[in-house]
């Protein structure tokens, strides 16, 4: 009985660990969480250190709305944890009220925003884990975002390398991570019950490797050596634009024009890559600023962005712009086909700023891919992540006790 429940557990978990921040109210946009102003990492906090998750969005209006946050807790799994309480995990208040807002000025389309921190003077997290933080409009009784976020404790040292030299080919396409963890000091019997791995590429939930395998299992730790689920496409450096004012394009813009309503920004038209060329990007993540990089919260606007993708007509599925950024509705960044142009098109209201992105494409069956056209060159440079969670004999929930990032370049 004890080994079927433990299949059927590696069977269920993967389901349940896609997790990301997301927008559930189109009136919100630019829903940004970054810890100590790092934009280009995730949001994984330290326990007892002096690290603070920034959270800021955007109301399409001027009218003042009585937002709440609640923090939940939450497996490695993200499923909640029901299993401890919330005096456990939690020191001070929950359910409070985000009295942080502003009104933009002299934008053409008005905004407020909104913004909080954790920890602050009335809540502080005491356990390292996952956390989910749910915004909710008090008045209406409406949850409008929700934000997913981590804490480490660093108690389990954790090597990460990554090769070109991968078991299905050689400096072409791939690039494969290998890892070392040593339990330290804390007590593993049943390590196939005990830790739970989550291996990230550019902080993606798409392509993201739950539960692994380990190659060699010994009393001090665990290594995976030559896995083949470690190996990933290594895709295609993120394309890339900024707005810095919207009365003049900038980088990667070929022309932004005032329809009367709005303003109108035309990305140059992405074309086919068959060929690596290196551009440093950001590996999907944006940063809100303009030309005078002040008072960014409230004086950037907001401007349509019109997406042009030349490529082949899918045959079957469908193609959406992703990044970091596009935490809407997936309808919201879904592209149709022209056939008068011939290219596939997309039209999306974004804050000024810089913005990484790429195109993927989703296929009938619901799985994710690189666009072929994009090119898959093993000189891209991309961030792997590692999370992992650790369940003490006798525990009642999972910790984050060893996270890393590698970056290859």
């Amino acid at each position: 009985m004890r080994r079927l429940s433990l299949i059927v557990a590696s069977l269920l978990l993967p389901l349940l660990a896609m997790a990301a921040s997301r927008i559930l109210n189109p009136q919100v946009k630019t829903l940004q969480a970054v810890v100590n102003g790092d934009w280009l990492s995730p949001t994984v906090m330290t326990l007892n250190s002096d690290d603070v998750l920034y959270i800021d969005f955007d109301e399409l209006s001027h009218d003042y709305h009585r937002y709440a946050y609640t923090l939940e807790r939450c497996e490695a799994d993200w499923s909640t944890a029901e299993e401890v309480f919330e005096s456990d995990w939690l020191e001070g208040f929950n359910g409070l009220i985000i009295d942080d807002y502003e009104r933009s000025l002299n934008t053409t389309v008005p905004y407020t925003h909104y913004s909080l921190q954790i920890p602050n003077s009335q809540c502080r997290l005491k356990m390292s884990g996952n956390y989910r933080l749910h915004i909710t409009d008090d008045d209406l009784r409406e949850e409008i975002a929700v934000v997913e976020f981590m804490v480490a404790e660093q108690l389990m040292p954790l090597a990460l390398e990554m090769t070109t030299n991968t078991d299905v080919d050689l400096n072409q396409s791939h690039q494969q991570l290998s890892m070392s963890l040593s339990y330290n000091h804390l007590s593993v019997t049943y390590p196939q019950e005990q830790i739970y791995t989550v291996v990230k590429q550019n902080d993606r939930d798409d392509n993201c490797r739950i539960n692994v395998k380990p190659t060699f299992v010994n009393a001090n730790g665990l290594d995976w050596t030559h896995c083949r689920q470690l190996i990933f496409d290594a895709g295609n450096e993120y394309r890339k634009f900024e707005i810095l004012d919207p009365s003049h394009p900038t980088m990667g813009i070929d022309h932004i024009s005032w329809d009367g309503d709005a303003y109108q920004a035309y990305p140059f038209i992405d074309e086919p890559r068959p060929n690596y060329l290196y551009d440093e990007d950001a590996d999907g993540a944006f940063f809100i600023r303009n030309s005078d990089n002040r008072e960014i919260n409230t004086v950037c606007d907001y401007i349509w962005v019109n997406y042009r993708l030349k490529t082949p007509r899918l045959s079957e599925g469908h193609l959406s712009v992703s990044g970091h950024w596009t935490n809407e509705s997936p309808e919201t960044y879904r592209m149709t086909y022209d056939e008068a142009s011939g290219l596939y098109t997309a039209s999306i209201l974004q804050k000024q700023g810089y913005y990484n992105y790429q195109y993927l494409w989703q296929t009938a069956d619901g799985k994710t891919h690189n666009l072929p056209s994009e090119g898959n060159f093993y000189q891209t440079e991309n961030r792997y992540q590692v999370y992992i969670y650790y369940k003490g004999t006798g525990e009642r929930t999972w910790r984050l006790v060893g996270y890393r990032q590698l970056i290859f370049s």
